[in-house]
Order: structure tokens, then sequence, then C-alpha cells
């Protein structure tokens, strides 16, 4: 590419935008070597060279409810952005998720004459169908994870590049679970349970106590059982290890962990998961699973009547069917997670069915993600400075 290295700014809003806008960064990096980035990103795009303004934290949170009570932080950030951004113009902007913070930046943006590229479909398919409208007038082009959303974007007229997902490339088709047991210190032979509570601290402030109860019950049951969990951040552990206290649950058999999502997947006989990227990181690793989601009462009761979907878990819309077992909101008991656990982990008939779907999912996923994405980021880059690729 000739000419002086772009300006891109970008925006990821939780852990799994970090991942993909790290992937991508250095996708883009290894094409445009003297390239700068700003916005906001976690750890991971930082150590791409990335430079985050506000942290990716701030914009961590979930539902109408808890989104209500940082509203006023989170507009003050946006405006912060934008005029950052219409003072010293971005040649390129990628929003990575985080649609409810970003396509109204994208918007704004775009009016100004920056082109704009959403990485990652705000779930459309799922619920708030009329989002489509609201994504047209934001963004220049639309970057997809799954290939059921490509239609989607070009019955509405939308630039769409499916591109498939990044986890899909960075996870071997065949984990080795004896290497990971071995570098968790579980033992070759043990019942392993993983328990993936959330990436978020507002999840962990609705799960964490569900999760710790549902681990007593399993241990009760199988006093053999070993549990591991992967936590993304120190305050999401703060957050476990007081539902540990408050649950009387410290001595449980359970190894918490900093990050090492795939290692305890890939030990694991089964998994516990809140919905959300890490179910399909479960599904990737061949790793049978339980999804569960709670949330504010109030945002629970919005979302439900908007939903048209009979499921909520990624690996079961991927599929097309209930293939995993989902517990929402008041189901979400201890009682009935330990159960569906126990079950599953004494059906290796239904074990065996979800892994061969998982592995057809795994297949279809697999594209090269991050340098599609990145020719989708060049190719409007060409488009509006006439840049040459090389």
């Amino acid at each position: 590419m000739s000419g002086t290295a772009p300006r891109i700014a970008m925006v990821a809003g939780e852990a799994s935008g970090d991942l993909l806008g790290a992937h991508l960064l250095a996708a883009l990096r290894s094409r445009l070597p003297g390239l700068t980035t700003e916005g906001i990103g976690g750890p991971r795009m930082q150590a791409e060279g990335f430079d985050s303004v506000f942290p990716m934290e701030m914009l961590s949170v979930r539902g109408y409810a808890e989104v209500f009570r940082h509203y006023r932080k989170i507009m003050a950030v946006r405006r912060s952005l934008l005029e950052r951004f219409l003072d010293r113009r971005p040649e390129l902007f990628i929003g990575v998720d985080a649609s409810d913070f970003n396509l109204e930046l994208e918007r704004r943006l775009k009016q100004s004459g920056v082109p704009t590229l959403h990485y990652v479909s705000p779930s459309v398919w799922a619920w708030r169908g009329w989002r489509v409208r609201r994504i047209a007038r934001a963004v220049s082009h639309i970057l997809v994870l799954f290939p059921f959303e490509l239609p989607i974007y070009r019955q509405a007229g939308i630039p769409a590049t499916y591109v498939g997902h990044p986890l899909a490339d960075e996870i071997p088709i065949d984990a080795d679970r004896l290497a990971a047991r071995e570098q968790l210190r579980l033992g070759a032979t043990a019942t392993v349970v993983a328990l993936l509570p959330g990436s978020r601290q507002s999840e962990l402030r609705y799960m964490a106590d569900v999760f710790v109860q549902t681990a007593q019950r399993l241990h009760a049951e199988l006093p053999e059982i070993r549990l591991v969990c992967p936590m993304v951040s120190r305050p999401t552990r703060e957050l476990f290890e007081q539902a540990l206290v408050r649950n009387g649950a410290q001595e449980l058999p359970l190894k918490l962990l900093f990050g090492h999502s795939h290692e305890a997947l890939a030990a694991a006989d089964v998994a516990l998961v809140a919905s959300g990227t890490a179910t399909l990181e479960a599904a990737l690793m061949k790793t049978p699973l339980v999804i569960t989601y709670r949330q504010a009462a109030l945002t629970w009761q919005l979302m439900k009547r908007m939903l048209y979907l009979p499921y909520i878990g990624l690996p079961n819309i991927l599929a097309g069917e209930r293939l995993v077992d989902e517990f929402l909101q008041e189901q979400a008991t201890p009682e009935s997670l330990s159960g569906a656990l126990l079950a599953l982990l004494g059906d290796h008939e239904r074990q065996r069915m979800q892994i061969d779907r998982f592995r057809e999912i795994h297949a279809s996923l697999r594209q090269g993600t991050a340098q599609k994405a990145a020719d989708a980021a060049l190719a409007l880059l060409d488009g509006v400075h006439g840049r040459q690729v090389a």
C-alpha cells in the first residue's frame, strides 16, 4: 500500500471484542507496519500497539438495567470519543461489537465523512430486527461472524462480508485433553467440570452465587469431582471469590485461573457456561456443556418480549436446534443446573452427539477470519483514499 500508513480508530467493549480486535490489528499491522490506532480496547489489543484512551471495562455492562445505571458515564465517554475523532479524523473507524455504544458513534462519524466498519453483527436474527435500519444508517460495511447472518444484510442492501470466527482458526480441531489436564494438574482420570460464569462484572453479580451453589451440589453428589474456573480479570475473580466466601465454599476442589479458558475447557468432561462467546468457545473445544444466564429482572422482561428464537446459546443457534440444554433466569437454579450437568456426565451418547455437531460447526466457521477482516478494512481505505493494496 503506497503513501503514509493510515490512522484507524477502534472501539471494543468487552473481552470477546478485545480478542477480535487484537487479531484484526495483527493482520493489519503485518500489511501496514506504520499503522497507528487508538480508541477503546483491552489488554490484547494494547499488546498489538493499540492506544486505549479509556478503560474497556467502562463499557463492559450488559442489559437495559445495567446500562441505565451507568448511562451518564457511558454517554460522556462516547461524547469525548466523538469530539476526539471529529477533531482529528481517523481514516477509518472500526466498531468491534458493542453495538449499543458503537452504532451511534458510527452514525455520527459516517455523516462526517469517516468510513465505518462494524465488526460483529448485532443479534438482529434473535431479536430487535428493526435495528437493521439503524445499522444501514451507521455503517459503510459490516463483517459478520456466522454464515446465516449474511443474507439478512444483503437483503437490506447493506454491504457485508462473512469472515467466520477467529476462535475457529485459533482452536485446534482436536484439543489435547491429556496435555491440558497435565498443565492444570487435574489428573488423567478425574471427573472435571469447567465453570465459566461470564466475562463481565455485571454478569458475575447475577451468576456467581448460582455457579458456586451448583458446584457445591456437584461436589456433594460426586466427592471426587474436580472443578476449574477461568476468570478473565482480577475484578471478576474477586467477585467469584466473594461468592465462595458467602456460600462457605472455600474448601471446594476448585482451581481458579487467570485466563486459560481453552485449557480449562479442553481438560473438562463437561462445562457450565454463561451464555455468550464462551459457549461457542466450549463448542469449538468439543466440550459438552450446559448453558445458563441470569440478569436483572427488568432487562429479562424487556428482552423476553422481543425474542423470537426458542434458544439463545450460540451452539444451539448454529446447530438450528436445541442441541445443548439452556436454563435462563428463574430456571437457572443450583438444583436444575447440577441436575443437568450430572445427567450429561452420565449420558455418553448425548456427549458424542454434541461433539459431532460441534465438529461441523467448527469446520463452517474456520475461514481465516483476521485476514478476511483486514481485506475488508483495506478495501474501505482504498475506496476512500485511492490507496493501492500491495
